[in-house]
Parts: C-alpha cells; sequence; structure tokens
C-alpha cells in the first residue's frame, strides 16, 4: 500500500511516522482493495488541548474513505481515524458483495 504523510505547522518525527503507518497497514487486512492512502497531520492553533488533527484519505478501487480526528495527540487523533477506518471500509466490502 502507498503512503503518503505530510505534517502541517510542525515536524514529524519518526517515531510518529512509523506509528501512522502500523496502524494503517493494517487495514489491507480487512478488504484487499486498497490502493493507497493519504495522512495530513495538523496542528490547530487553538488554545484547547485537542488540537492535534489527522486526516486520511484512503484509497479503494472505485472509491475514496475520508476521515478527520482531533485528540490530545497525534497517536490518539490516528487510532481513533484508523478505528473509523476499519469501520468504514467493513461496511464498503458489505456493500461491494451485495452488488
Amino acid at each position: 500500500m502507498n503512503m503518503i504523510i505530510n505534517s502541517v505547522h510542525f515536524k514529524a518525527d519518526k517515531r510518529l511516522e512509523t506509528y501512522v503507518k502500523e496502524k494503517l497497514e493494517k487495514l489491507p487486512s480487512v478488504f484487499d482493495g486498497v490502493i493507497g492512502a493519504e495522512v495530513k497531520l495538523k496542528l490547530d492553533n487553538t488554545d484547547i488541548p485537542e488540537n492535534k488533527i489527522a486526516e486520511i484519505r484512503l484509497m479503494v478501487k472505485g472509491n475514496d474513505l475520508f476521515v478527520v480526528k482531533e485528540a490530545k495527540t497525534f497517536e490518539e487523533a490516528t487510532s481513533l481515524a484508523a478505528e473509523v477506518l476499519h469501520r468504514q471500509l467493513k461496511k464498503y466490502k458489505e456493500k461491494q458483495r451485495g452488488k
């Protein structure tokens, strides 16, 4: 699976990039039509502690799945987004079988 990780308003370290890759590399086991992923990690300029944003666009055959999650850490936001994508992939897979 091709994966592009972009960080906006900060420089992501290797540990964070590795964490994101590990979380997303599990998704093709749910549905083998996963082509790639674009991850955008953003640091929001607000006073609230939940200012870390993970936007993930998962490219699958025939469609794209998109999730945006905010949390106190990038790891938490990525984990939440990966869980949502996991559920979305299951639904998408069931839809494809129904055709």
